[in-house]
């Protein structure tokens, strides 16, 4: 029997790509439904909760996805869940695994991996991007650090000035953060202007600097 995927993702662009890559493997995938935000998940898992696995995106409206996994865990245990998200800092996947999540990776992984997390979680394994592995073994050896994430300053930042960010330490211009993220540079500019005011910072460099060291990226 195909393992029953359902998607919890805000943004239609990456919704529609997931999906994409499901169905590369329709042979061993079946698609169930998209929710929009955690409340939405849970109104349709109320309708319909014949579901194996739940792809869930953490920084949603309404309900995120931490809130909608501990709901998921305790309310539907029989259904695994597994982050599917651009954030790899500690606080997150600390609070992803505590929420009861069985797996953890980012969205930059290809359709194999993907697809090979499925199958690790259908044998009860605990799927991890590596970066996010390599994470979650310096939390088990240090658990303090969990704990000073959680006291972490995130300076009110949107998800998608985190996204702008995160392309922002990998090098890229303005072009190349419109490209990726499918908006224009202007509004690049403008998300680079509400970072640096959140930061207080004056330049890239600063930016990233900053948010590194509370672990923003």
């Amino acid at each position: 029997m195909n393992t029953r995927v359902a998607i919890a993702e805000d943004n239609d662009f990456l919704s529609d790509s997931i999906k994409e890559k499901l169905e590369l493997f329709s042979d061993k995938t079946e698609y169930a439904f998209r929710a929009r935000n955690g409340k939405d998940l849970i109104d349709k898992l109320n309708n319909d909760h014949n579901v194996d696995i739940i792809l869930m995106d953490i920084e949603m409206p309404v309900m995120d996805g931490i809130e909608a996994t501990q709901f998921v865990s305790e309310n539907y245990p029989q259904i695994s869940i597994l982050m599917l998200t651009v954030f790899d800092d500690e606080k997150k996947i600390f609070n992803a695994v505590k929420a009861g999540a069985k797996g953890y990776l980012l969205k930059s992984e290809p359709p194999e991996k993907i697809l090979e997390a499925l199958e690790i979680i259908m044998e009860g394994g605990a799927p991890m991007s590596p970066v996010i592995a390599a994470k979650s073994l310096q939390l088990l050896k240090n658990p303090n650090r969990s704990e000073l994430s959680e006291n972490r300053d995130d300076f009110s930042l949107t998800k998608r000035e985190i996204e702008v960010l995160i392309q922002i330490s990998n090098g890229l211009d303005y072009n190349e953060i419109g490209e990726n993220l499918f908006i224009s540079p202007a509004t690049v500019r403008k998300h680079i202007e509400n970072i640096y005011r959140k930061l207080q910072v004056n330049n890239k460099m600063r930016a990233v600097k900053k948010a590194l060291e509370n672990k923003i990226i």
